[in-house]
């Protein structure tokens, strides 16, 4: 049974889909000793598949970890500012990962992070309704009606957000922390969110991604979720 080449790359660990679609376009990857420009091109999986000349690594049974990424790491494989990577920071016997999503620079908390691309493109989906939770404190005065505001969705220098929940969880004078639930998380969201109603965002805590939780993880943690507790998780709905 064929499947788009791009896929069939993802699902392999060494990218993302989307990662994957620009290889091809850049003439990086060949089948059969064939250069392949097109990512609609299908194969079927016994080709020979070689990305950059080297051959793709077995596709291995689908597996998903939780980290706790503390501040101060970027979600990429290469940085080319050579800041510290998330990628760089994971314990030796992780084997190759992609994110599910970003955190940036200054956040921390919660990032998935899984062996196959195809399911990394396929959690990361909007419409999949899956929210994200995060703990969020913030510098300013806190207007309550402006906060309940975004709930509605909101447009901040000509991007439009989606609906966004905030709660106050606690606050004292000028200094508050927020819980604040999403299910798109745009680049930034949150913090540009926040300025917008007057808000300057000190520290940002992911604190779960669709069912899963950071629980008790300690910065810089990593811990695989049980094949069967990721099949419950998942279901037909991610069937890859």
């Amino acid at each position: 049974m064929s499947e788009r080449l791009a896929k069939f790359m993802a699902r392999s660990g060494v990218c993302s889909r989307r990662q994957a679609e620009e290889y091809i376009r850049q003439k990086r990857v060949s089948v059969n000793g064939e250069i392949i420009d097109s990512p609609a091109f299908n194969v079927e999986g016994s080709e020979k598949i070689l990305f950059d000349g080297e051959k793709l690594p077995a596709i291995e049974t689908t597996r998903l970890w939780l980290y706790y990424k503390p501040v101060g790491l970027v979600t990429t494989h290469k940085d080319n500012q050579n800041r510290p990577t998330v990628f760089d920071s994971l314990p030796p016997f992780m084997p190759r990962v992609i994110s599910v999503g970003r955190l940036d620079l200054n956040s921390e908390g919660l990032l998935l992070l899984t062996n196959n691309g195809e399911l990394s493109r396929k959690l990361e989906l909007p419409e999949n309704g899956w929210s994200r939770r995060y703990k969020v404190k913030v510098h300013g005065f806190v207007d309550t009606k402006k906060l309940a505001s975004l709930e509605k969705g909101a447009t901040v220098d000509g991007i439009n957000y989606g609906p966004v929940k905030a709660e106050i969880e606690t606050e004292k004078g000028t200094n508050a922390w927020l819980i604040i639930t999403l299910s798109e998380g745009k680049n930034r969201e949150i913090r540009k969110l926040m300025k917008s109603i007057g808000l300057d965002v000190a520290r940002l805590i992911r604190l779960s991604y669709g069912p899963f939780q950071l629980g008790a993880l300690k910065k810089g943690e990593v811990k695989e979720v049980p094949a069967k507790v990721l099949q419950e998780q998942l279901g037909n709905k991610f069937k890859l």
